[in-house]
């Protein structure tokens, strides 16, 4: 069983057909590649698309952000929060509320009267929430404009945006319109392409630095996957601050999806992790850290690998950090940045982490004997959500 698992990314599409992994296979293998080229593609426009944001800043003293999206594309948002509000842009709130929020309870996160860019992040621009936001936004929100960062263009949210003077498409390559089960390529170049939008600092040459690195980590990524996945985990737990917090919360949904639920999984942030869930942590439990660039946060995130490595349970664990600088402290290290320069912060960070937490549930799927295109066999959950029913909202 393990033969096939010992390398992943050099195996022929041919034969990853056979274990139902090909599409997952080479959408987390194109990520770098695809960053790079949405970038450049989007720096073209970016003038254009920043005129559409002036605009509406221009009419309105404040305006309120809302990231929305549903599963991964609601973490997308969540991802983006901390590092846009730490940049202080006046005049503007960034928030990330996911539509499976909005649809069920409108009037607990939308106002009348506040002034609203409501900024969709979709795959497919199908899912039912998705559109029923927009929707329901429409009726409450008096002053409504809509971002729509999708990566198809048949999709609903794709259509109806189209002539709509308050609505900007910001139309992914079809590369990353995933054909797998779970959100990969997808999820991780959407974050990209709303921080070139909305964060003034983007830079093309400190991208294509992340780019370089993420080709790095993909040439190691298989022999150090495998050595941690000789470790037969039943729970894995995804540690991490502020934005990598929020990139944790992916992670562990990649592992349950790929695992079909085999793997129970938890994430939590550094701090939150003692108040109640370190009770998760079994003899058979894996930690990933994630740890923070920023000199500050990065001890809370030392003092919880301190002290997970202390326990006398012995804990295994994993450290993704800038350099390698904790080995004292865990099982494996893994070491994002072997290049020259610095990463700027931790949102680049996090592309690179996600990386890896995207392999290691992928190969985990591999060795449950699953097929990670298509992890759930009997149809209960699938690629595009069905079974939704939005009902009918009434303004009164």
């Amino acid at each position: 069983m393990g033969g096939y698992v010992q390398m992943i990314f050099h195996n022929s599409d041919e034969y990853l057909k056979k274990l139902g992994a090909l599409h997952t296979t080479r959408e987390i293998q194109q990520q770098p590649k695809v960053w790079k080229e949405i970038a450049t593609s989007h720096q073209e426009k970016l003038q254009e698309w920043k005129g559409f944001l002036e605009e509406i800043f221009a009419k309105h003293n404040h305006v309120r952000i809302i990231f929305t999206g549903a599963g991964t594309s609601a973490y997308i948002g969540e991802v983006l929060v901390p590092v846009l509000n730490g940049k202080k842009q006046s005049g503007v709130r960034f928030e990330a509320i996911a539509t499976t929020d909005i649809v069920s309870n409108p009037t607990a996160y939308l106002t009348k009267e506040e002034p609203t860019i409501l900024v969709s992040f979709a795959r497919s621009g199908n899912s039912p929430e998705s559109v029923g936001t927009v929707e329901v936004a429409e009726k409450i929100v008096r002053n409504l404009y809509h971002v729509i960062i999708t990566c198809n263009k048949d999709g609903k949210l794709a259509q109806r945006s189209i002539n709509d003077p308050n609505s900007l498409l910001i139309l992914l390559t079809d590369k990353v319109n995933d054909r797998s089960f779970a959100m990969t390529s997808s999820f991780s170049s959407m974050v990209l392409a709303a921080y070139q939008l909305f964060a003034d600092d983007f830079s093309l040459s400190k991208l294509e630095y992340i780019c370089e690195q993420g080709y790095n980590l993909l040439a190691i990524i298989d022999e150090v996957t495998d050595e941690v996945l000789e470790f037969d985990f039943d729970r894995i737990v995804y540690l991490g601050s502020g934005t990598l917090g929020k990139y944790s919360r992916e992670a562990a949904l990649k592992m349950l999806e790929l695992t079909s639920g085999f793997v129970a999984t938890l994430y939590e942030t550094s701090l939150g992790f003692r108040h109640g869930p370190k009770t998760f942590l079994t003899e058979k439990t894996l930690v990933v850290f994630f740890i923070s660039k920023d000199s500050y946060t990065k001890q809370y995130d030392l003092d919880m690998l301190k002290e997970i490595h202390e326990s006398p349970r012995q804990i295994q664990t994993v450290v993704l950090s800038e350099q390698d600088e904790y080995a004292e402290y865990a099982r494996w290290t893994v070491p994002v940045n072997t290049g020259a320069e610095d990463i700027e912060n931790d949102f680049y960070l996090g592309l690179l982490y996600t990386i890896f937490a995207q392999t290691l549930a992928l190969k985990k799927s591999l060795r449950l004997q699953l097929t990670p295109d298509n992890p759930v066999q009997d149809g209960s959950v699938n690629r595009v959500v069905k079974g939704v029913v939005i009902y009918p909202w009434n303004q009164e």
